[in-house]
């Protein structure tokens, strides 16, 4: 039963991780304006139609389009050491690493200015992204199985090894598409409304195969050999212990949807713009769409809780000079508001804090620089962290630039670096094994971005 449960549990890093910036499941770097300066949330350029639609209003009367393709890629490593683990390789500490990567990440704003009227959409990954590959399993995989050895010892048949084949792949995309209305109410204030329609696709591949063990019974196996598990306790007559052994596949996809109303508030006076926007909670169930399902735990049709949280941006930009500006914010996500697979909610206090801060600096008429970075507080407490999902302290920074090919066209490039915070959780009971264990979390993420705005 245990390994039935951690093949069910492993899965579910794959439904509440992003690899993007942002909340637990939000994601905010939606152009590549904000790789190359986080702090847009007082933007009045194109990306606006997400960052703050309100201050579309200042857009020049006509069509404007921004194209953007990131290519994101992030590793989640856990150092996890359990005592058992060293029958399997001979060290009690393993390295287990997922890999994500999503090259071709695209993503869309367009609007439509007139007087005091905006008419804006746009699209993109509002949430997850990419596909994470996990090719030896996690720690919480491979702990209950690692207690063979010691059960079967425990009952006199003498064993000090165990192998087994591990392996899955998840993809995970919450695609959003956007529409929003903006009005310039005075000279001074603008306001926006909208809604987004964000529609989950998520799959998953999987096995756990070939459990090897190598029991000495002067019967069974008088060599003490590695022999099959299943095989082992089926001749044993441990009807149990052989059906919770055998090979195990998963395929299985899942799909959703929700829809997110979105408010928005610009405050323009002189060099200083000041944005906020809100975002209500998105209720959202996933549904299973299952093929093959050896765990018996994805039943094909059951719903899974999948909320995407509230969440409210502020920020405030001031032009210095004619050539520089300069940019803050502030993000909070309203993340334990939102129901999850297992209430995880509960181990959340409060949400995710952001703090956000940029420059962009005009060199000529041709080129302009920008930077800037986040600070993110994840508000996860120790019982929210495991190897199936966990958030962690972290600082991003962001960097580039953009040509002015010509009057209506500018070329922006970037580049997104964010560093992690490790995050250590000593269990007593580790993965419900009754013995002591420890993991370490951290990860990686690298971001590049490429895009092209134009006006017509």
């Amino acid at each position: 039963m245990l390994i039935k449960k951690s093949f069910f549990i492993l899965l579910l890093i794959l439904t509440t991780s992003s690899a993007y910036a942002g909340g637990l499941l939000t994601n905010t770097n939606q152009s590549v304006h904000f790789l190359r300066n986080p702090a847009r949330d007082a933007s009045t350029e194109i990306d606006a139609v997400y960052t703050n639609p309100a201050g579309l209003t200042y857009l020049s009367d006509g069509f404007h389009l921004s194209l953007t393709n990131q290519s994101a890629f992030q590793t989640r490593i856990i150092t996890s050491t359990f005592a058992p683990f060293a029958a399997n390789g001979g060290s009690a500490t393993k390295e287990f690493k997922g890999e994500a990567s999503a090259p071709v990440i695209p993503s869309f704003q367009f609007a439509y200015k007139k007087d005091r009227y905006v008419l804006s959409a746009s699209f993109a990954v509002s949430g997850g992204g990419g596909k994470a590959t996990f090719n030896h399993g996690l720690a919480s995989f491979e702990a209950p199985i690692s207690m063979i050895p010691l059960s079967l010892k425990s009952a006199g048949i003498p064993t000090s090894a165990y192998s087994v084949d591990e392996f899955m792949e998840g993809r995970q995309f919450i695609f959003g598409f956007q529409l929003n209305g903006t009005y310039k109410i005075s000279d001074a204030f603008s306001g926006a409304a909208g809604l987004r329609l964000n529609i989950v696709n998520n799959s998953y591949l999987g096995h756990l195969r070939d459990i090897q063990i190598n029991p000495t019974h002067p019967l069974l196996n008088p060599t003490g050999a590695m022999v099959s598990a299943t095989t082992f306790f089926t001749s044993a007559g441990m009807t149990a212990s052989a059906k919770a052994t055998a090979d195990k596949q998963l395929d299985c996809t899942q799909t959703g949807w929700g829809v997110t109303p979105v408010i928005g508030l610009n405050y323009h006076v002189g060099g200083l713009n000041i944005g906020a926007k809100y975002e209500f909670i998105t209720p959202l169930n996933i549904q299973n769409n299952t093929k093959i399902d050896d765990t018996g735990l994805f039943a094909d049709g059951v719903n899974t809780p999948n909320d995407i949280p509230a969440y409210l941006a502020v920020g405030a930009e001031y032009q210095l000079c004619k050539s520089w500006k300069v940019s803050g914010g502030y993000h909070h996500f309203f993340d334990s508001d939102a129901k999850m697979a297992n209430d995880k909610q509960k181990y959340i206090n409060g949400g995710v804090n952001e703090f956000l801060f940029g420059s962009e600096y005009k060199i000529d008429d041709m080129f302009l620089v920008s930077a800037g970075g986040q600070i993110t507080r994840t508000g996860v407490t120790d019982a929210y962290q495991s190897d199936m999902s966990f958030s962690l302290n972290s600082y991003s920074i962001g960097f580039g630039g953009a040509i002015i090919v010509s009057p209506k066209m500018r070329l922006n490039i970037a580049y997104f670096l964010t560093n992690y915070d490790k995050w250590t959780k000593a269990s007593a009971n580790y993965n419900g094994t009754g013995l002591a264990g420890t993991d370490v979390f951290d990860r990686t993420n690298k971001v590049f971005g490429l895009g092209l705005d134009y006006r017509f």
